[in-house]
């Protein structure tokens, strides 16, 4: 006799392996039994579900086998408790019970409408649910009240598919009151990206929308075209329009940022407000009249409260000019990721040769030749001057103001930030005398003091801060007038000039960069071999890097996203400087070239910069340019 001893294998041929143990306590061989084998096949039939269905709608239209009716007022609807035990948990639990109403043949509903009862009975015996936005809530009270989950679905897909300025308002209130999670945060998206068009449009609508909603909309970071102005006046319409919702009042305005309202409709705000402030509001408002008042330090006092909303990365090209209509005034925004070019802003001056840096996305625009002659007499000889002036650009309110002025006039010369102070290094003065000096501008005292010179005098240099340390290379000195290899770095304001290991090739009018901790010398005039180098701080070492296919000069230099990109600018071509329109771009993971698109004009003598830009601000621009600037 064999005793099962374990569960059998089966092997891969369909037979069960057996190991046991004999009567007398030897081991048998291990036996093979050989089982039939059986196979069948699951047939589906889509039109039985739909004919069964189909059968059920006609009973209830003949008001066959109907063992129930359900009442809203004086509206009775027959149908039958097997169906809408399946389709409704509603009346599953009820007909399970043992109350009252799982004996009864008529039910009353009270919470539900006729029309939302109808629609809903219309799914269950049809899967058809009829929807619209007049009749929408209904369904969705009945379709709750009975939890018919499926027709809940439905109507959570038909408020995303179908959003619209005219029904959004009433679509985030319409799912946040069911608590239908999908519609609700596309209805809040939607409101967020057309909030400019809803407050011209439908202000009633905005008015009436929840809670919920309302905080989402003004936490969002990404408002286009909506002036923080106007989006403090909805939150204090909405709060002044039910005593109800003061209790909000808190939750909803500390989100405003007060450091984008203008200074004079702040004090209006603290003083007339007719909603009650609280004490926590009323200290950001002080807190943005003091920054405003502390025009000079903005750029280091910046926070949430003054950062724009929905802000686009923006290359600023500004300076320089073109051959035939001399320097530019206008200051234009370049799009690289959509190749788009929109005139942004004018300066004051024509201007080149200068140096341009951005703190706290504020632009200073530093020296510089500017364009000089008699002033209102066109006809007067136009002579270059070499200035002293700072400007300095806010794209919040996209304005202009002249700080103080640097000690020295500069042109070619470089600055750079290091901590909350900007440096202006060497470069070229008033007839033509170079400059070893370095000055340095304190933004929160609005003042430019001496800082240690350079050992030489110098000009044509290019400049970059990298870990926290100043780096110039090249230009061309005093004595002897030749061009330089060398490099020199600066860790303090205390601190020396430190000589380091030169670059491979002398370099003038060139430019640097800095990217992931290492610096990137690009061309400058007259180099024939279009070379570019990388400098490694921690080693004191130079790297050669894949040349561009051409030479390039008076261009304009800026690095987004790891890509450095040259705009603009000369070339040599038969022997004569010749502009080019061309942006090319450098990946620092493959060591290679692309060109990106054309700029809008030969542009030479430029400087860039990147700005975060509201979109605001690009419709604001200057139109004057903007027939010259189209899409690449």
């Amino acid at each position: 006799m064999l005793v099962r001893h374990e569960d059998p294998p089966i092997r891969a041929d369909g037979l069960i392996r057996y190991r046991g143990i004999t009567a007398d306590g030897l081991i048998s061989q291990a036996e093979s039994i050989a089982l039939p084998t059986m196979s069948y096949f699951l047939s589906y039939c889509k039109a039985h579900c739909t004919s069964v269905l189909s059968q059920y709608q006609t009973l209830r239209s003949e008001g066959f086998l109907c063992d129930i009716l359900l009442k809203v007022k004086e509206n009775e609807f027959p149908a039958h408790k097997s169906l809408l035990a399946c389709s409704s948990d509603y009346f599953r639990a009820m007909f399970k019970s043992y109350t009252q109403e799982s004996k009864a043949s008529v039910i009353q509903l009270q919470v539900v409408s006729p029309t939302g009862l109808q629609h809903v009975l219309d799914f269950i015996y049809t899967s058809l649910l009829p929807l619209s936005f007049e009749s929408l809530e209904e369904t969705l009270e009945a379709a709750s009240y009975l939890q018919v989950t499926d027709a809940i679905s439905l109507c959570n897909q038909y408020l995303v598919k179908n959003l619209s300025l005219e029904n959004c308002c009433f679509s985030a209130n319409v799912a946040k009151r069911y608590y239908l999670p999908d519609a609700l945060a596309a209805a809040e998206k939607y409101i967020v990206n057309n909030l400019w068009k809803l407050l011209d449009l439908d202000l009633a609508g905005l008015l009436d929308l929840n809670f919920r909603t309302l905080l989402a909309v003004v936490e969002s970071p990404d408002l286009p075209m909506v002036k923080e102005t106007r989006l403090l006046d909805l939150l204090l319409l909405w709060l002044k329009q039910d005593k109800s919702r003061l209790i909000h009042g808190s939750s909803l305005l500390e989100h405003i940022r007060y450091g984008l309202i203008p200074v004079e409709d702040l004090r209006k705000i603290y003083t007339q407000s007719e909603v009650p402030l609280t004490a926590n509001i009323k200290c950001l408002i002080i807190k943005a009249i003091n920054y405003h008042t502390s025009v000079f330090r903005q750029p280091i006092l910046q926070d949430k409260s003054t950062t724009l909303r929905n802000q686009k990365t923006r290359i600023i090209l500004l300076g320089g000019g073109t051959v035939n209509e001399g320097l530019i005034t206008d200051v234009v925004a370049f799009d690289v990721y959509n190749h788009k070019w929109k005139a942004l802003t004018q300066v004051c001056d024509g201007v080149q040769n200068h140096s341009v840096c951005v703190v706290g996305n504020f632009l200073y625009v530093l020296g510089g030749e500017v364009e000089g002659g008699i002033p209102g007499d066109p006809n007067s000889d136009k002579i270059l001057l070499v200035t002293n002036k700072v400007y300095r650009y806010d794209p919040r309110f996209n304005i202009w103001t002249q700080i103080t002025g640097m000690l020295e006039k500069r042109c070619q010369f470089s600055c750079c930030v290091l901590g909350n102070n900007i440096f202006a290094i060497g470069g070229r003065g008033e007839n033509g005398c170079l400059h070893s000096s370095v000055e340095v501008y304190n933004i929160s005292r609005d003042r430019w003091t001496k800082a240690r010179e350079l050992p030489c005098k110098i000009h044509g240099h290019a400049s970059a801060t990298c870990k926290s340390t100043i780096y110039i290379s090249g230009g061309k000195y005093a004595e002897p007038a030749s061009t330089s290899k060398d490099l020199y770095s600066l860790s303090s304001l205390e601190g020396q000039w430190m000589k380091q290991a030169p670059m491979s090739i002398a370099r003038f009018g060139h430019q640097m960069a800095t990217i992931r901790e290492a610096i990137f010398t690009f061309l400058g005039l007259y180099e024939p071999f279009s070379e570019i180098e990388r400098y490694d701080p921690d080693q004191n070492q130079w790297t050669r890097l894949r040349p561009l296919i051409y030479d390039r000069f008076c261009y304009g230099l800026v690095v987004v996203e790891e890509t450095a990109l040259l705009i603009g600018g000369k070339k040599w071509q038969d022997s004569r400087e010749v502009p080019t329109q061309d942006v090319v771009g450098y990946d620092i993971d493959n060591d290679s070239w692309e060109e990106i698109c054309k700029a809008p004009l030969p542009w030479c003598g430029l400087q860039c910069a990147v700005l975060q830009l509201s979109e605001m601000a690009e419709e604001q621009g200057s139109d004057t340019l903007q027939k010259k600037l189209p899409n690449c």
